[in-house]
């Protein structure tokens, strides 16, 4: 969603300061990842100049006593690959046997992380076309990645049901909605008629209360909106949009079958993502999500929870939601989704925040917050404007969200989306959390030695991408990169090929003191623009990529193997 800025790449206040951990890899008498001993006194661990006078005999052991590695500091590498991209026979990628053969792929290679883009149900009545940026709801699963041969495996469907294999190099979401609809409403009936174990797993998931304070207002929300041919909820009939108690019993009497249709398909979605995720916990592979800020304004987020936003009496957003001009756009990006009211949101605990991620922790291991800057201060637009340019600078929570959540939820594990037009605020914001923040090789070379983007001025705790779900990719960005860029790209990397132009980056990005590298599979593949996944500022032909089908996980088994001797170079197995 946030996208660079010309403004991204000044140095500023946005050059990194040198660390403690930037002098150990800088200096030429100690090995990388080696700090100052410690040894232990009485089983309390001391620094050398700790309870000693100087020139006094330290203990007999002090020279064989070393630090041990801490696990949450381990270098690593992961691959950024959105399930819907993965082949399969049915028109969009699944959570089937691809997604275990990635899983498997990943381990060979050598990679520890898998990113994912949201996997929230995309809307379906404004043209979004997949867009997982622009679901119909915060929390739900996006039932079209449900795998049809799983559900036959689950004797929910027989294989004479499933429908003939289709070949389509790109998805169409309408197609597959129009195809795979049917039969997973299909299997949803048949478990809740069905008796046994799995049933009883469906009963249990609807009663669990980290589950059901967002699924109940979603399946509610879902009936009503198959019943009324309404562009939106702002549309429906006052007691359904206003939410009176006696219009959703009505609701709940004539939609009850709809209601726990809906119920089971999430459960089905559940059930099938926790089985890929515990795959890939079992092979060392953690998996990274992505959380919008924003949700859209057709969503039982906002019909639920309208004091939570930046609404009038009737329901209508006041301010929307955007970026000012940037280098993608010279009138900004208008995004259009409700604002929070924040002052709202803090006078019930950031409840509604709190049960988001909640949910985000229960199918993550951990998740990037997309447009972070939005908490330190936001683009609030008026919801009448046409374009984004006349919108405005406003305070967002600030620390007081994160303390909140914290004081919740506990540790968890939040990487920054901070890229944009970042102030000193937002670096702050982001550093008193200790949340990792992003750096993207693409936006290095077309300034000075100054630039964040450039490999020499990471930070340790920060996430490196070759590029993003929302740039070129490497090999489509080279074909039209000005030649001084180009130039400075070949210098810095110091290659003189311009083929290889992908797996220089991937090289540069694993080199990164950054501890964690993240590549599309796009740049692993060598592809041109034909497979960038989006275009930001742009509506149609977006999300669609997948896996080429002339590409198989066996049949990348060689570049696996390169993979792996790059990571193990660089500290990243």
């Amino acid at each position: 969603m946030a996208v660079a800025t010309s403004l991204s790449l000044l140095p500023s206040t946005l050059s990194p300061k040198l660390s403690s951990s930037s002098i150990l890899f800088s200096s030429a008498h100690f090995q990388p990842r080696t700090r100052l001993p410690l040894f232990r006194v009485r089983n309390a661990a001391v620094s050398a100049s700790s309870g000693y006078a100087v020139g006094e005999d330290l203990p007999l052991d002090y020279g064989e006593v070393f630090p041990q590695a801490d696990p949450s500091e381990r270098r690593r590498a992961g691959v950024l690959l959105h399930p819907t991209s993965f082949r399969g026979p049915h028109g969009i990628g699944d959570l089937g046997e691809e997604a275990f053969r990635f899983i498997d792929w990943l381990h060979d290679a050598g990679f520890s992380l898998w990113q994912v883009l949201p996997l929230v149900p995309p809307g379906r009545k404004a043209n979004e076309e997949g867009s997982p940026y622009s679901g119909q709801d915060a929390n739900c699963g996006n039932t079209l990645l449900l795998s049809l041969d799983e559900l036959v495996k689950d004797g929910l469907l027989t294989k004479e049901e499933l429908p003939n294999p289709v070949d389509a190099e790109r998805v169409n979401y309408a197609a597959v909605a129009e195809m795979k609809d049917p039969l997973i409403t299909k299997a949803a009936e048949r478990l809740i008629m069905s008796e046994g174990d799995l049933k009883s797993q469906l009963e249990d998931f609807r009663r669990d209360p980290d589950i059901s304070c967002w699924l109940e207002d979603a399946a509610y929300f879902a009936a009503i909106d198959s019943s009324l041919d309404a562009f939106s909820w702002y549309k429906w009939p006052e007691p359904l949009k206003d939410r009176h108690l006696a219009a959703l019993e009505d609701i709940y009497q004539r939609k009850e079958h709809f209601i726990n249709l809906f119920i089971a398909e999430q459960f089905l979605f559940q059930r099938q993502w926790q089985r890929v995720r515990k795959y890939a916990q079992l092979k060392g592979i953690s998996i990274m999500g992505d959380m919008p800020i924003y949700v859209g304004y057709h969503s039982a987020d906002v019909w639920a929870n309208r004091k939570h936003f930046l609404l009038n009496r009737k329901g209508y957003p006041l301010l929307v939601s955007g970026v000012p001009p940037d280098a993608f756009s010279e009138t900004g990006q208008l995004w259009g989704s409700p604002l929070y009211d924040w002052k709202a949101m803090e006078k019930e605990g950031f409840s509604w925040w709190i049960r988001r991620i909640r949910r985000a922790q229960n199918i993550y291991d951990a998740f990037r917050i997309d447009h972070f800057r939005g908490l330190a201060g936001f683009w609030a637009v008026p919801s009448e404007a046409k374009v984004a340019m006349v919108g405005k600078w406003k305070a967002g929570p600030g620390k007081s969200f994160f303390d909140a959540i914290f004081r919740a939820v506990g540790k968890t594990n939040i990487i920054a989306e901070d890229l944009g037009v970042i102030t000193e605020d937002v670096i702050q914001l982001r550093k008193s959390i200790g949340a990792p923040g992003m750096a993207v090789l693409q936006f290095g070379f077309g300034s000075d030695a100054a630039n964040p983007h450039l490999p020499h001025n990471h930070e340790r705790n920060q996430v490196v991408y070759t590029g993003t779900h929302d740039n070129d990719t490497i090999r489509g960005w080279w074909d039209v990169l000005p030649q001084k860029e180009k130039s400075n790209v070949l210098k810095y990397l110091s290659i003189h090929e311009e083929e290889g132009i992908s797996w220089a980056m991937i090289k540069g990005a694993l080199s990164s003191v950054a501890q964690t590298a993240i590549m599309p599979m796009q740049d692993i593949l060598r592809l041109g623009s034909s497979a960038r996944m989006n275009i930001p500022a742009t509506q149609f032909g977006n999300w669609g990529w997948r896996m080429p089908s002339s590409v198989t996980f066996d049949s990348l088994e060689t570049e696996a193997l390169q993979l792996k001797d790059m990571l193990s170079m660089y500290g990243r197995l």
